[in-house]
This record gives structure tokens, sequence and C-alpha cells, in this order.
């Protein structure tokens, strides 16, 4: 079977296309027949050494959607089912990016009802990131929130869970993307690069901006970002903190629920076959991807 790995560390020009040997579940695995896996900014890190790593053969991907090949008869998964799963870990020597992959079973959720495979694949590590970190941040209805980088697939899928827990969610992003993150559930609007005039209960940084954002944030209030070790330290009060996404597979279903009722959208900005997956690093690394890329193998 073939996987994409980095066997050392680069730009686009460092994936490779490998042939490997089918892998076998163990204890309380399941194997997924890959049918669609968006790549994440999280697979450039670990293709530029981001994470560790040097001298291994790393796997890249961690969305993944498919149907259960082979799996422990004790996870209560069954040959055909369609799953969606989070296939976590940057250093790993195989990833969703591949034909076939090996997830935990408590990782993996069914499939969307109402979507085909290529766009659930979008789902599992964006949502679940964007779903963990409103958690965190513990608002309540009619509280407000300001998601930064709010066009793209964590703000996105933030926004539309926020406004559906009743939060007022003003989005900061791109003029271009104005209507698109509107149509998300944003009621309020603040282009990038402007300076806020108001501040609110909380931020959700998926641009990364960091500390400048905190002068954003009511005394008291709360600072959410997405990327560990890149936490501003606190002022007024402001509780802040960063979202380390952990494996779930009972909160992915809750997802997988919210998007076969219409409460969240997936996006599929492109799809590469998984022999192009070096194309699809560089069309990610260009920038201004609105929606997920995804490899089909």
């Amino acid at each position: 079977m073939r996987a994409a790995v980095v066997t050392a560390f680069g730009g686009p020009e460092a994936v490779e296309i490998v042939d490997v040997e089918r892998p076998e579940p163990g204890a309380g695995q399941i194997r997924i027949k890959v049918a669609a896996a968006a790549l994440n900014p999280v697979d450039a890190g670990v293709r530029s050494g981001g994470f560790g790593g040097a001298g291994e053969q790393l796997g890249l991907g961690w969305d993944v959607a498919g149907t259960v090949d082979a799996a422990d008869p004790a996870t209560g998964w069954h040959i055909g089912d369609r799953v969606v799963a989070l296939h976590h870990g940057p250093v790993k020597p195989l990833g969703a990016h591949a034909d076939y992959t090996i997830v935990a079973a408590a990782s993996a959720a069914p499939a969307p009802t109402t979507l085909d495979l290529t766009h659930a694949a979008t789902i599992p590590l964006n949502a679940l990131t964007a779903a963990q970190a409103l958690d965190r941040l513990a608002l309540e209805s009619g509280q407000s929130l300001l998601v930064t980088g709010a066009a793209g697939a964590v703000g996105g899928y933030a926004i539309q869970l926020a406004a559906h827990r009743g939060i007022e969610v003003t989005a900061y992003a791109a003029e271009t993307d104005e209507a698109l993150v509107r149509s998300l559930g944003a009621t309020h609007f603040v282009p990038r690069g402007t300076t806020p005039e108001r501040r609110w209960d909380a931020v959700l940084d998926a641009a990364v901006i960091g500390a400048e954002t905190l002068a954003w944030i009511r005394d008291g209030g709360a600072y959410e970002g997405v990327i560990p070790g890149a936490t501003p330290p606190s002022e007024r009060g402001v509780r802040t903190g960063t979202v380390e996404i952990a494996d779930d597979g009972k909160r992915l279903a809750d997802l997988v629920r919210l998007t076969d009722e219409g409460v969240l959208t997936t996006r599929v900005a492109r799809t590469y076959p998984l022999t192009d997956a070096a194309k699809a690093h560089a069309r990610l690394a260009e920038g201004g991807v609105r929606g997920r890329l995804v490899l089909v193998p």
C-alpha cells in the first residue's frame, strides 16, 4: 500500500509517496480503508520539522474518512462501517495520508449520513479543536466572542458552534470574507488589520495573533489559542490558555450529528490524488485556501 511520508524535513518537495506494508489492527484498534484524508497546517509543521522526529520516517495526516476494513472484535466496529476519525499525534510512522491506516477505535465515529466521505474528512481535527476551545472558554448564551482567522477551518467551525450555543459572535477576517463568515453565523464583523473599538468576553485566536488580542478582551475575560507554546501571559485578569486537541470519538460523533442536522457545514477547497500530496502541500503553503484540501487515494 501507499503512504505519504517525510524522511527529511523541508518544503512541499520533502513529501514522498512510499510503499509500506498494510498494518494490522491491535487491541482496541480498527483499520480504515481510506476514502479521503484532509490536509492541515499541522501536516506542514510535521513536514518542516516543527515537531521533531529527525531521522525517522514520519507519516502524515490527522483527518480520515473511510470504511472499516479490519477491527479488534472487542471494539464493536464491523467491516464495512463508514467512519470518520482523528489520527492523533504528529510523530508517527503511518498517518491518515495512505491507502489504509490504523486508529484507536475510541477515536472514530460513524460518518455523516448526509455527506460524501470527501467532505466528512474535513470534520475531525478542525471541528474538535473548535469545540474543545469553546469548552475551555466556558461562555454562556448571550456572552460575546471574537473569533480571529474566522474564515479558516477552525474559525469557521467555531463560529457555527458558538452561534448554535447562543453566543454573540464577531468574526475577524479579511474584508473579502465578510459574506462568508456572516453566512456561518457571525453577527458582527471586524476587518483584519483594523483595531476593534469594543471589548468581548472572550477571544478564540485561530489566526494566532497572540498578545495583541488581549486588549480586545474585557477585564477578567478569557483568551484561547490554538498553538501550544504560543499562549500570551495574562493581564487585567484575562485568563489565557491554549487548546491541545484530545482524542474523543464520542465528541466527534456529536459533531457529526450536528453536521447531519445542518448546524455545521463542511468546506472542501480542492481534492488531490494521494500521489499528488506534494502538490497539495505546495498549494497549502501558498495560503488563501478557503476550506480544506483533501487527498483521495
